[in-house]
């Protein structure tokens, strides 16, 4: 990507950001009901930086992108987010969405926010591409969301073991966690600690030769369907599985499951172990969709 100057911005850059904002704006085809973002003057602009600030992308000298910050709640909302024309295919738009990302962690948020017209199919497909997914619509405005990582150090597997008991505590049936990590992880030791917090019967062990199993509650909650996808190729074998008919009832985790169980549900953890030398791991939590926007980890 070709280097770009990207600076956090307040009231005191409103006419460099408007121009950047009126420009973007007006190239873009005619919508109905039409976006608003021309209706900005260098007043509105100033206030909505005074109070929560933005981002301003200069290029060979010229200002070539913006956006505006606004809070929503724990999340970080982007608003008026705009790329010249002239400098498309430069990695503008990326770099301007992964440092606001970045913005939003140094903020403590949650995640970030924004909101996309369905008549245009680009920049929605490019929202996708950046890990944001449909959070809510009305009308033609989608609403999408991205969520920011959550990590944790477990010093030992009872650590870890006491970890997915804890989750257990926040999963309710139709929630689908993906384990990701090298062998020894801790993947299945996790899983123990939530089938533990479920309370279900059974061991839970790795279920590589039989793919998954299913260990109802023993206390008339959801069950846990644990899935070792180490041994399929791709998401369609896992479609074989015919594990719709239980997501919305139970509680799933998949190991090895990163690149094949997305599909299974559009809210979703997806968790990576790490294992040290030490014998220490790293957890990585991320959340995906709304399911999750509202919990604190």
């Amino acid at each position: 990507m070709t280097e770009l100057q990207i600076l956090e911005v307040d009231g005191s850059r409103a006419a460099d950001v408007l121009s950047v904002v009126h420009e973007a704006f007006a190239n873009r085809p005619p919508l109905d009901p039409p976006a608003t973002a021309l209706e900005e003057t260098e007043e509105s602009i100033r206030k909505a930086l005074d109070a929560n600030g933005g981002l301003l992308v200069i290029h060979e000298g010229r200002h070539v992108g913006a956006l505006l910050f606004e809070e929503r709640g724990r999340m970080l909302g982007l608003r008026r987010v705009g790329v010249l024309g002239s400098v498309r295919g430069l990695g503008v738009a990326a770099q301007l969405a992964s440092r606001a990302f970045e913005i939003a962690a140094e903020r403590h948020c949650g995640g970030v926010e924004l909101e996309a017209r369905v008549e245009l199919p680009r920049t929605v497909q490019f929202w996708r591409r950046m890990g944001y997914v449909e959070s809510g619509r009305n009308g033609n405005r989608l609403t999408m969301l991205r969520l920011l990582p959550v990590t944790r150090t477990l010093p030992t597997a009872d650590d870890t073991r006491d970890f997915g008991g804890w989750l257990a505590g926040l999963l309710r049936p139709g929630d689908v966690v993906i384990l990701t990590g090298d062998l020894g992880a801790g993947k299945t030791t996790l899983t123990q600690g939530i089938g533990t917090g479920l309370a279900v019967r059974g061991q839970v062990t790795s279920p590589t030769f039989v793919i998954s199993r299913v260990h109802p509650s023993t206390q008339g909650g959801a069950p846990l369907v644990h899935v070792d996808a180490y041994r399929l190729d791709d998401e369609l074998e896992l479609d074989d599985l015919d594990l719709d008919t239980d997501v919305d009832q139970a509680i799933t985790v998949v190991e090895w499951g990163e690149g094949k169980a997305e599909g299974l549900a559009h809210s979703r953890l997806q968790l990576h172990l790490a294992r040290h030398d030490d014998d220490s791991r790293t957890l990585t939590l991320t959340p995906v969709g709304p399911r999750w926007r509202d919990l604190h980890f």
